[in-house]
């Protein structure tokens, strides 16, 4: 019969060898993951600012290309005026969309968006979007950049990190049980992801004539939800900025003062 203290210890062993049964499991996954791209963003640091042609452009690949299964909840059509839209094309993309509404009546209409409407979703409720895709809903990119590890780097590498099936090595087809159908991807958490590959060379042609490689249009769907997730970074990043001066300042203000206050003391 186990006495309390051996019940203890045995509890406590069971517990160190699941913690270092985790740990080796995450650390088997680390490993197999290669390192992130790393990308040269200008919105990254203290003195960050986005790039706005970027932007837009990456604005055009989301409502060509993402916008058919994944939703920007967070956002209306009007915060696009922050890209350096003007008021009127704002109005003219929110007028391509149809929403639902409730008549002066009381019955249910749809009528064109409007500036102050949320950008529409894919799909009415979440229940739909997953039986559209394979029974796991797409996710909302409204924050995606920064709700995911490695932020911008690891969206970057997810849209330009899958390897054809006859590009894997026999090792990568048995290792990770890849069937032909599959879509198999460097940086996604177990290689092997449900949404096929968005982007390739010539997916979107731009409207500024910006050469349309797989790397530049993910690039620039990158800086656009990059915004997306916090359009007011740079109002921040300057705040900060004039903060830290401030401090500075009051700071050799007050040691000039002590110094004037003391000086007769010693």
């Amino acid at each position: 019969m186990f006495t309390k203290l051996s019940l203890n210890k045995l509890i406590l062993t069971g517990a160190v060898a699941l913690a270092a049964f985790s740990a080796g499991t995450v650390a088997t996954a680390a490993e197999d993951m290669p390192p992130l791209p790393k990308h040269d963003w200008g919105f990254k640091g203290p003195f960050g600012t986005y790039d706005r042609a970027a932007a837009q452009r990456g604005f055009q690949v989301y409502k060509e290309v993402c916008s058919a299964c994944h939703s920007l909840e967070l956002l209306s059509y009007r915060n696009l005026e922050g890209l350096g839209l003007t008021e009127n094309q704002v109005k003219g993309i929110a007028a391509e969309f149809q929403v639902s509404d409730i008549s002066d009546d009381g019955s249910p209409i749809d009528r064109p968006a409007r500036p102050s409407d949320h950008f529409k979703k894919p799909f009415p409720n979440e229940l739909a979007a997953a039986a559209a895709n394979g029974g796991k809903a797409p996710p909302d990119l409204s924050v995606i950049v920064k709700a995911r590890e490695g932020g911008p780097d690891y969206v970057y590498g997810i849209l330009t990190g899958y390897v054809p099936y006859d590009k894997l090595t026999p090792e990568q087809i048995k290792e990770f049980n890849v069937k032909k159908d599959d879509h198999f991807n460097l940086h996604f958490p177990g290689h092997r992801i449900a949404m096929p590959p968005p982007l390739e060379d010539g997916k979107v042609t731009y409207v500024d004539g910006t050469k349309n490689t797989l790397q530049q249009e993910a690039s620039d769907v990158v800086e656009f939800l990059a915004w997306a997730s916090e359009p007011h970074l740079e109002d921040r990043n300057r705040t900060g900025v004039r903060v830290i001066l401030f401090l500075l300042v009051m700071a050799a203000f007050m040691y000039a003062v002590k110094r004037s206050v003391w000086a007769d003391k010693h």
